[in-house]
């Protein structure tokens, strides 16, 4: 649930009502087995409940748009000719295992979080901030960044739950760790000239002390958190994100209710 202020750019909240212009189709793309008529073959269950969340969300505030799903096998034959599309959709990966020779408009994006030791590199000697070593302090908690085209609003964090893929939100955060940590998310998105999406920045907390391990570019299995007594869930939003259309809620540069 987003329950803090909106931060990053001090100005009016100007946020587009319309779909992209020209936006007809959108293309959910996921590491799972999906047939030519764009269903799900084999998929883990929480491959299949984000890939729903999604789906509901498109359907929801998007009603007109053409969605389809495929997965990252398919995208793309080895001399760059596209699968079966002629015209060019709004791709939405939910996986950051894409091939290199797949070009959208965040692929330099998805390549630097792909890029975890660079970006710890350059956390900790840009910003300060104790990274994670190896497989060494692994982030248990995520923080939820909702990046529109002209602000950015921080979620509640994410904790991991008591047993697998089981995650919750809304937890007991210390208040004096909350600026910090999201001015390290500030700065991180804009060293990477970040696009509108919803991210999640994984980290730790130990001996009261952020220690950042990766950003993802997309409302990663955590973000499932986000689907219990909501008003609006993080696929949702990042539906929104993509296709420059307002959150519900924010009108100004105020205090929000979205889980």
């Amino acid at each position: 649930m987003i329950n803090e202020k909106p931060s990053l750019h001090n100005h009016p909240v100007k946020v587009s009502n319309r779909n992209r212009k020209g936006m007809e189709q959108a293309l959910i793309i996921i590491n799972a087995e999906v047939s030519d008529q764009g269903k799900l073959l084999s998929a883990s269950p929480v491959t299949e409940r984000m890939v729903t969340a999604l789906q509901k969300g498109v359907s929801t505030y998007s009603p007109k748009v053409e969605l389809d799903m495929t997965s990252v096998g398919s995208l793309w034959s080895r001399t760059g000719k596209k699968v079966g599309r002629t015209n060019q959709p709004l791709y939405c990966p939910l996986t950051i295992q894409l091939p290199e020779y797949f070009d959208f408009p965040a692929k330099r994006i998805y390549q630097a979080c792909r890029e975890i030791a660079g970006r710890r590199r350059w956390v900790e000697s840009n910003l300060g901030f104790k990274t994670s070593v190896g497989d060494s302090w692994l982030g248990h908690l995520w923080l939820p960044i909702i990046l529109t085209k002209d602000q950015t609003l921080f979620g509640n964090i994410i904790g991991e739950g008591a047993i697998p893929n089981c995650y919750e939100q809304s937890l007991d955060f210390p208040s004096s760790k909350r600026k910090p940590l999201y001015k390290l998310a500030t700065d991180l998105l804009d060293s990477l000239s970040a696009i509108p999406s919803v991210y999640l920045l994984q980290f730790s907390l130990y001996s009261n002390e952020i220690v950042f391990d990766r950003l993802w570019p997309f409302p990663a299995a955590p973000a499932l958190a986000s689907l219990y007594g909501s008003n609006i869930d993080l696929y949702s939003c990042h539906w929104l994100c993509l296709s420059e259309q307002a959150i519900p809620g924010v009108d100004e540069v105020t205090t929000m209710s979205i889980s």
